[in-house]
């Protein structure tokens, strides 16, 4: 599978957050604890905004993410109120820089850990039902990729919580018709520069690893000590795969079928149920 992480709040350096943790998720890439595999070494992305340009940018590579020059040099310089950062191991489909996340369409970026179980066998169906506007942009291989075409397609712009919904009951129904029992795994990320949805789900109830950071003002009575606390605004928030340190009271793990939504003014914790199409 894969390990993310999703960024919202005070400008920061990328290299705060994906290099300078204990476990951050470059050492995430090498020894990953919660994940199906220990090493995420199948390619990379991290994709960022600024105030100067309307779109996020992207950068995406095939090797892993512990090693490469071109990562630690914009970790290093670029600043940004939210990026996302991925770290991928392949299910299957190729290690190919266009089968790396996050993935992009005009303001929107989108990732995933998990997999569409059987994709090679629900695949076509899947295609077909992503919008023909939409359908020339597939640009790679993996589910994860078509998952955000079909959340496209489904009006991810206007309502995203349901938008992904309907994108997961289209899966489960199209899986079970081809007789698979179980047909998704998912813990997903996905945002338009404002607000940030992520969700945490499964078809059978055992979704991979979530977690989302304390509260800052919570974080600030616990630890008065920590100069990095004291630097931040109070809506500064991490949604993480697994947690990047062993701060005490830092770490809420998200439960099963939620999505959590973070945005200016106050967060939400809401049910997440697939929804028919």
């Amino acid at each position: 599978m894969c390990r993310w992480l999703a960024y919202s709040g005070t400008p920061i350096l990328l290299d705060t957050i994906l290099y300078r943790p204990a476990h951050s998720l470059i050492d995430q890439s090498l020894h990953s604890r919660l994940g199906v595999e220990t090493t995420n070494g199948d390619g990379f992305g991290v994709g960022w905004y600024s105030s100067e340009v309307d779109t996020p940018a992207i950068v995406r590579d095939t090797g892993p993410a512990w090693s490469n020059r071109n990562l630690r040099e914009i970790a290093d310089h670029v600043r940004s109120p939210l990026f996302f950062a991925h770290i991928r191991a392949s299910t299957g489909t190729a290690v190919q820089q266009t089968n790396s996340h996050p993935f992009r369409h005009g303001r929107w970026l989108w990732m995933h850990n998990g997999a569409i179980t059987d994709f090679h066998r629900v695949r076509r169906d899947l295609s077909l039902a992503v919008a023909p506007s939409l359908f020339a942009g597939i640009e790679g291989s993996t589910d994860s990729e078509l998952m955000f075409l079909l959340a496209l397609t489904f009006g991810l712009e206007r309502d995203p919580l349901g938008a992904v919904a309907r994108m997961a009951g289209l899966v489960e129904r199209t899986g079970h018709e081809h007789g698979v029992e179980f047909p998704l795994q998912m813990t997903v990320a996905v945002t338009d520069g404002q607000g940030m949805w992520t969700f945490r789900y499964s078809s059978q109830g055992t979704s991979r690893s979530l977690y989302s950071s304390t509260e800052v003002h919570t974080l600030r009575a616990l630890h008065p000590d920590l100069a990095f606390l004291r630097g931040i605004s109070d809506e500064t928030r991490l949604i993480v795969s697994e947690p990047l340190g062993g701060l005490p009271g830092a770490w809420n793990e998200v439960p099963e079928s939620t999505c959590t939504l973070v945005q200016p003014g106050a967060d939400d914790l809401l049910p997440f149920t697939p929804q028919s199409v």
